[in-house]
């Protein structure tokens, strides 16, 4: 079974809801957070949720798994990243939406956006899921890094893809929003940057779209979870350290503290779950001072991983086109 196939099975058939490390050609991945295992926990308290599959509009070609980065000296050998590209079938230069999946930077696939960036392309984007080292296989920064690496292969090749590299959007859902954030308000802080192929192409972004990412790892909700020993929190696996061991970088990965005159133009969206919004409204702030665009959208009555599930999919995607096209178009 090819790689992406396996992961795909993963992603929709996985029934794991612990920590599972697996192995996957050579490189160690953690399954536990899957779209079906996500509705494994939220079926009693919303039994009406169905989990989105995919759907490749008629108006939309699919190109699966292109390589955007090869590292040559990780741990695991030469490295390979992937995205998925969707693209309008019609003729003509298109504004773009990277999509970054959530799972606590530690578990989850690129194929757990594919439903939603299927859907955003059919409205004229070119949209692309893309994967990232999670912290079984390298700690914090390395996930910005891929990020950024993916953001200057689509402006590398923007006229292959109808790309128009003045409307890139970002957008991310949990461990993505917060990803997508920091990506988006750190174009210019080179400790960001990483090393992959082409270099020479920016990683501006000019709109940001935050589902339920937190902004501020500072936050109790964050940084006190690592009290009890035997339970490591996302963030202590993603950084190798706990708040109090390693409070430097709990601060370094907090988007808020970018926040400022060049962040580009944001919507939120958040489920009704107070502690997936840390840091947004000291963002809004800083924001407001300097007349950038902010909006917050709140579904009410759900859980945290809403975007993966009807009723609320279909509420989360025309939020996001209709902010894109506010931006764009």
């Amino acid at each position: 079974m090819k790689t992406s196939a396996l992961i795909l099975f993963l992603i929709f058939l996985s029934s794991q809801t612990f920590s599972q490390l697996v192995e996957i050609d050579g490189i160690p991945r953690d399954t536990s957070f899957t779209p079906y295992s996500a509705w494994m926990k939220i079926k009693k308290d919303f039994p009406d949720a169905e989990i989105v599959k995919p759907h490749l509009p008629e108006n939309v070609k699919a190109t699966c798994d292109l390589v955007y980065a090869s590292l040559l000296e990780t741990k695991y050998g030469k490295r390979d990243l992937h995205l998925d590209l969707f693209q309008p079938k019609s003729e003509g230069k298109y504004p773009a939406l990277i999509l970054i999946f959530g799972g606590g930077w530690r578990s989850g696939s690129k194929a757990a956006q594919g439903p939603m960036a299927q859907q955003i392309a059919a409205k004229g984007y070119v949209t692309a899921t893309v994967e990232y080292r999670l912290s079984p296989e390298a700690l914090y920064p390395a996930a910005v890094h891929d990020i950024k690496a993916a953001i200057r292969y689509l402006r590398a090749n923007a006229e292959k893809y109808n790309i128009d590299t003045d409307r890139i959007a970002i957008s991310g859902s949990s461990a993505g929003g917060q990803l997508a954030a920091l990506v988006g308000m750190t174009a210019n802080v080179e400790k960001f940057d990483g090393y992959s192929a082409n270099m020479n192409q920016p990683v501006s972004i000019q709109a940001i779209i935050d589902m339920d990412g937190i902004l501020d790892f500072t936050d109790p909700n964050e940084s006190a979870k690592d009290d009890d020993p035997n339970k490591r929190s996302a963030g202590a696996y993603w950084f190798g350290a706990t708040y109090k061991e390693a409070p430097e970088k709990w601060v370094e990965a907090s988007p808020l503290i970018y926040a400022g005159k060049t962040t580009p133009p944001i919507l939120f969206i958040n489920s009704a779950l107070p502690r997936f919004h840390a840091g947004r409204d000291q963002v809004i702030e800083k924001l407001d001072e300097y007349g950038i665009y902010t909006e917050v959208q709140t579904i009410p009555d759900t859980p945290h991983p809403f975007w993966l599930f009807h009723p609320w999919f279909d509420q989360t995607v025309n939020y996001m086109v209709t902010f894109l096209d506010k931006q764009f178009k």
